[in-house]
């Protein structure tokens, strides 16, 4: 992969999409590539996250249960794994296991904080976006015909 293929494929990521080049940039070269074997376990349940995953090749299962069962997502190339960790420590919801050969770019919460503060505009894109999707996700929940 090079630097401009890995740019093009965060962008695709909604989160990141509207974070500009220079940005793109900053996390393409300063993130973490990882490679895991089948089986490899990039996270366990319950451990506290600091950042997310973007999925470069291969394929993961994300499984919230761990009770041996087939997991009950799996996800390939393109997906941010951890979107929610890169804002704040939370536990890890899921197990994530390599169901193949796969490399990821890990973005730690720090990185992720620096692009937001040296980019100030893509930051409150960010900021945006994020509220919006919130927005839904609660639309989607029905709360205020609980209340």
């Amino acid at each position: 992969m090079t630097l401009e293929q890995d740019i093009r494929r965060l962008s695709a990521i909604p989160l990141f999409a509207d974070l500009g080049a220079e940005a793109l940039r900053l996390i393409a070269f300063s993130g973490e590539t990882r490679i895991f074997r089948t089986g490899d376990v990039l996270f366990r349940r319950g451990e506290l996250a600091d950042g997310g995953f973007v999925l470069l090749v291969g394929s993961i299962a994300l499984d919230p249960v761990g009770d041996g069962r087939p997991a009950r997502q799996v996800v390939g190339p393109g997906t941010l794994i951890g979107e929610r960790a890169l804002i704040s420590a939370l536990p890890r919801p899921t197990t994530a296991i390599a169901r193949e050969p796969s490399t990821v770019l890990k973005i730690t919460r720090r990185l992720f904080y620096r692009i937001l503060n040296e980019f100030p505009g893509s930051a409150d894109r960010v900021r945006r976006n994020l509220a919006r999707d919130l927005n839904e996700r609660l639309a989607d929940l029905k709360i205020g015909d609980r209340l």
